[in-house]
């Protein structure tokens, strides 16, 4: 097939409503064959041998499931918590979870904030204290509550939170995916619920007609995902080692003479132990340390208004923001450092978004709005409040705090809540890259659900033991708080500036709100954190380079797989099989058709894959019954099992050939073995056909009643006086008007025994056709894989050699392969290899 034409069918995807009337061939037994390309050609192919044999009609709708099975259910899919958290217990136990998931990582900040800012801006009177607490609480006001709670985490996708959820949600809205494999009938799925932008915002429509035509504009948003999300995975680098060694660091204080060696070597078991257990599930450990967190923020809140009454409540003057410009006026350069140390009281409001897909959207505000803000403002303005007496204890500000009587209680919680909030940016983690991986942009790893009820809960190991790996290392080389801080402060602004202006473009494409209030929106935030990247790359060159250096590894990993499998996609778009030459081999396919079915698992969404050609030579006999399988991942959260399967007939029946999509959402579990899996699949294949026949005898009783009343409505006549009949083939030999029109008795006699021939013959080819296909059941299922990859042309750029040759090629050697995401028994596979060269 040329390149041309390949071009010409995927504009006809787009372009054609599969519910508009169409052009198609018939064959003798009255199937439609086709075309596979979304649009059927009018005209023959001059070199078919078997024209004679075949009608050009028009017909109505094409009757498959690709277009009505996706109607089928019209309710919508709720987060799983939100939907369940309907008694008093229930929603206790969800509290406890959620503090121990979501909330583990900005609960700990107040352990080493004010110690990383006074190292950068060192106290030099009251007012300084004063202006550092002012900075920090707005900056924990506007950042977390504003932005986070009250304003991103409505932009979930059903549920679902993080940045590839948000590039998911405007994939939605408009077709911005760089890989070509989208279908019309995937708008149609219940958890779609597309909102198109109304005619009267015409902002709207021209921000989605601008990002559907323009190439680059889908390629830097695609970077700015990418770059995001490597950003998350570099927080759940430097999450657990800046949270582990400043709690354990609190034994500086505790002990006389701690060395910082001990510290180490604490934190290293302390973060062996954490990552070990991290496999039991979000659920188990979340109802664990779920109480310890709650204990934990108490605390702060406790120890905070002890420091308030005991040392100076003058502090709370720091809610005035003219102290912020004080603060700046006096230190100038300094101030302007301490940025990097004031982001940290806001780390882990990112982990806040990509947690929910674990809780509700309102669990998570209702919890941070009344439980932990107020707890964690008290334990800053406790801590300010003694420092206002005490100005050279700022190394440990948090520990040093702490009254004598509790000091040690506090550091066992204040250590426990580490681990914890370690956990919960590791989690985030692993919600990113499953996100990532189902739209195309990771290496498939291996993903284990840690709970039978709660879909969204998962482990991966391969990650689990890497980021184990990378935080070791950044523990034992540097060990220094202020300087783990910084990579910190790099990773979290990098993430929430590409959060924030995804949640623009969200604004403006979806909510369609007021265009002052999305400028209102992006000036503020977007320009607090350009201010903040500004302080924190400034002192990127002690030590913090790591965490970048790490981002943007990740970012190349995601980027070349996401660049070498839209390559492979395409190339296998160009070279798929022609329709023409199937219909030349004829229905035994050139080769002896063996009882049973064969699954043949590809990629494409659309057209028979030169894979199968591949099998035809090399094998020497091909299953009676094909089936053209095609796992796909579609930009919703998920897609119920009814919507799951959407199927249609790719030849005459006599070939016994179909095709099958295979819908999964993002955050869908395929957990199902092989035998459930071939079971679902030709239940939903029998239900198809049924489905077909009782359209065409639809058709068929439309047909005869539109007859009955108005003969005239089939005929049409020439301006010359010839008459013509419109019933198929498409154009009948004239005859003369005054033989052609019979006496009205004779009509419906004619008729009614045609009805009754056809209904009988639509009977028996029912019953024929799905006897055959249980005979083929019972036969048994073979799946038949094609692993097909990629090498570039000689010709290429050497750069490109060196991305697909190697770099790809490496990731696709050592990623997980589709044999083992199906668990299918090798006796039951067969596997084929092909080189594309691109």
């Amino acid at each position: 097939m040329t390149e041309e034409g390949s071009e010409r069918e995927n504009k006809g995807l787009t372009s054609m409503d599969s519910m508009e009337s169409r052009w198609v061939y018939q064959d003798e037994e009255g199937s439609e064959i086709d075309n596979d390309g979304g649009l059927e050609s009018p005209q023959r192919d001059s070199d078919d041998e078997d024209n004679a044999e075949q009608r050009l009609i028009r017909t109505g709708p094409r009757i498959d499931s690709f277009d009505v099975e996706a109607l089928e259910v019209p309710g919508a899919h709720r987060n799983d918590f939100e939907s369940q958290d309907a008694t008093l217990g229930r929603r206790i136990g969800l509290a406890f979870q959620t503090l121990g998931v979501v909330f583990g990582d900005v609960g700990t900040s107040p352990l080493y904030t004010f110690s990383v800012m006074f190292s950068k801006a060192p106290v030099n009177g009251d007012e300084d204290v004063i202006g550092a607490l002012s900075l920090v609480l707005y900056t924990l006001i506007l950042t977390s509550l504003v932005k986070y709670v009250l304003i991103v985490l409505w932009a979930n996708d059903d549920g679902e939170g993080g940045t590839f959820a948000l590039y998911s949600l405007i994939c939605r809205h408009a077709k911005v995916s760089l890989l070509p494999n989208q279908l019309p009938s995937d708008a149609r799925i219940s958890s779609f619920r597309l909102k198109v932008p109304s005619a009267e915002l015409e902002r709207s429509l021209k921000i989605k007609e601008r990002l559907e035509s323009s190439h680059t504009l889908k390629k830097l948003l695609l970077i700015l995902v990418l770059a995001g999300t490597s950003m998350v995975i570099a927080d759940g680098v430097v999450t657990p080692a800046m949270s582990v060694i400043s709690a354990v660091g609190g034994l500086d204080v505790g002990i006389s003479g701690f060395e910082q060696e001990h510290v180490v070597m604490i934190s290293v078991a302390f973060l062996i132990i954490l990552f070990s257990v991290q496999r039991y599930g979000t659920s188990k450990v979340g109802i664990v340390v779920g109480p310890a967190l709650f204990i934990w923020f108490c605390s702060l809140g406790g120890i905070g208004i002890y420091n308030l009454v005991k040392y100076d409540s003058k502090v709370l003057r720091a809610f005035n923001p003219i102290h912020i410009y004080y603060f700046f006026k006096r230190n100038s350069t300094k101030a302007w450092y301490s940025l990097g140390g004031c982001i940290l009281c806001a780390t882990g409001s990112e982990a806040m978004f990509a947690d929910l897909c674990y809780f509700s959207v309102r669990s998570v505000q209702l919890t941070f709005v009344f439980l932990v803000l107020p707890c964690l403002l008290l334990g800053y303005l406790g801590q300010a409040a003694y420092l206002m007496e005490n100005h050279a204890d700022t190394t440990q500000a948090f520990f040093s705090s702490v009254p004598s009587g509790a000091y040690w209680p506090v550091f066992l919680i204040a250590n426990v809540a580490a681990l914890i909030a370690s956990r919960a940016m590791t989690t985030a983690t692993f919600s990113c890259i499953k996100q990532s991986t189902a739209l195309g942009c990771f290496p498939r790893l291996k993903i284990i659900h840690t709970s039978r009820k709660f879909m969204g809960q998962i482990y991966i190991p391969v990650m689990n033991w890497f980021l184990l790996a990378l935080t070791l290392v950044l523990v034992c080389n540097i060990s220094s708080i202020y300087e783990i801080g910084n990579a910190y402060g790099i990773a979290e602004v990098g993430v929430m500036m590409m959060t924030t202006i995804l949640v623009t473009l969200v604004m403006l494409l979806i909510w369609q709100i007021n265009i002052f209030i999305v400028l209102s929106f992006v000036i503020i935030f977007l320009g607090i954190e350009l201010t903040f990247l500004s302080s924190v790359l400034w002192s990127v060159g002690d030590g913090s380079w790591i965490i970048l250096v790490f981002a943007i590894v990740i970012f190349l990993i995601m980027y070349i797989w996401n660049y070498g499998s839209k390559l492979k996609y395409e190339t296998e778009v160009k070279q798929k099989m022609s329709m023409d030459v199937l219909r030349e081999l004829g229905p035994d396919l050139g080769t002896v058709r063996a009882p049973g079915i064969g699954l043949i698992y590809n990629e494409l969404a659309k057209g028979v894959p030169a894979i199968f050609g591949h099998f035809l030579t090399t094998l020497p006999a091909v299953h009676s019954m094909m089936i053209f399988v095609c796992i796909k991942y579609v930009p919703v959260s998920v897609v119920p099992q009814s919507e799951r399967f959407l199927f249609r007939r790719v030849c005459p029946k006599s070939y016994h050939i179909f095709r099958c999509v295979a819908r999964y959402g993002y955050k869908d579990v395929r957990k199902e073995n092989h035998q459930t899996f071939e079971q679902l699949l030709i239940e939903s294949l029998e239900k198809f056909i049924r489905r077909e026949a009782q359209e065409r005898s639809l058709e068929s009783d439309d047909d005869d009643s539109d007859a009955e009343g108005e003969n005239f409505s089939r005929i049409l006549i020439a301006p010359n006086g010839s008459v013509y009949s419109l019933a198929v083939p498409l154009l009948e030999e004239f005859k003369d008007t005054s033989n052609f029109i019979p006496e009205g008795s004779a009509v419906k006699e004619q008729q009614q025994a045609q009805t009754d021939e056809i209904t009988l013959d639509a009977e028996q080819s029912l019953e024929k056709e799905l006897s055959f296909l249980r005979k083929a059941k019972e036969s048994g299922v073979v799946y038949l894989l094609g692993h097909g990859d990629i090498r570039a042309r000689k010709d290429s750029w050497f750069i490109k050699k060196l991305v697909i040759n190697y770099f790809y090629a490496f990731l696709r050697k050592n990623s997980r392969r589709g044999t083992a995401n199906l668990s299918v028994p090798h006796s039951h596979l067969i596997q084929v290899g092909m080189t594309y060269m691109v």
